[in-house]
């Protein structure tokens, strides 16, 4: 069985770093030792190294919200994976579609981002998603598959493994709308699939593909629950200490369920 693993996407919040220390914090507690669910926090970079002082000591991991493929030069404002390793990270979001929508980001960044974060030892969590226009015109596997296609470029069966998707429809981020878990389930389906042609059965078992897109404690059950979704990267939620812990639970609940 894949683990689940639920991921927190704190964006541009909080406002200061006490605040998100603060809730790492609580985050931790809430947790404590167990490890059944796999858990990450992503806080703004400025606060990376606070976050992950406060988070010494617990599964939880941490992660950045991007990166920059260069190893160092003259790329102003960016952040290498070397900066990150030493900040205490283990993961890294790349190619959310904040990014890719609202900054231009393309696939062939997302690739060269990918394979640096491999490279440096990160686990990159590789975000795909449809606009509601895209969905609307019947274009949902097309524009995954070509942007599957395009960040994952390059990437061997063995380098697959070590890597997260989390598919995110653009239409249900920060909107309140959330896909069906019909819906959800339909797309992780068509990924997995899509990932047993390019890399074989026994990796595409193997691969968590998160759901990203207004995940709450009231709906985070039902969404992991369906086969091939295997946890979710969380937005919105993942600022309140009792609504992220609560998905935190479910997951938990879900894991004890098809264990049993």
């Amino acid at each position: 069985m894949r683990p689940l693993f639920i991921a927190g996407n704190w964006k541009m919040n909080p406002a200061t770093a006490k605040e998100a220390v603060a809730l790492a914090e609580a985050i931790k507690n809430g947790v404590g030792p167990a490890a059944d669910v796999r858990v990450a926090v992503c806080p703004p970079a400025l606060f990376l190294d606070q976050v992950d002082a406060a988070l010494a000591n617990s599964p939880i991991g941490l992660g950045a919200q991007n990166m920059h493929w260069k190893p160092d030069g003259a790329y102003t404002g960016e952040i290498s994976g070397a900066m990150l390793n030493d900040a205490g990270c283990t993961h890294v979001i790349l190619g959310h579609s904040e990014r890719r929508h609202g900054m231009g980001e393309t696939d062939a960044q997302v690739n060269a981002k990918l394979h640096t974060a491999l490279a440096v030892g990160l686990i990159p969590i590789v975000c795909i998603g449809e606009t509601q226009q895209e969905r609307e015109g019947g274009q949902t596997e097309d524009v995954v598959a070509g942007q599957l296609t395009g960040s994952l470029a390059g990437i061997s069966a063995e380098q697959m493994v070590g890597i997260v998707l989390a598919y995110e429809p653009v239409w249900a981020i920060g909107t309140g709308l959330t896909a069906t878990p019909a819906q959800a389930q339909g797309v992780h389906e068509f990924i997995r699939d899509w990932l047993t042609k390019l890399f074989g059965e026994a990796t595409a078992a193997r691969i968590v593909v998160q759901y990203g897109g207004s995940v709450k404690p009231d709906n985070a059950a039902e969404l992991l629950a369906c086969p091939d979704i295997d946890g979710a990267l969380v937005g919105g939620a993942s600022l309140k200490e009792a609504d992220f812990l609560g998905i935190i639970r479910a997951a938990q609940v879900v894991a004890a369920k098809s264990q049993a």
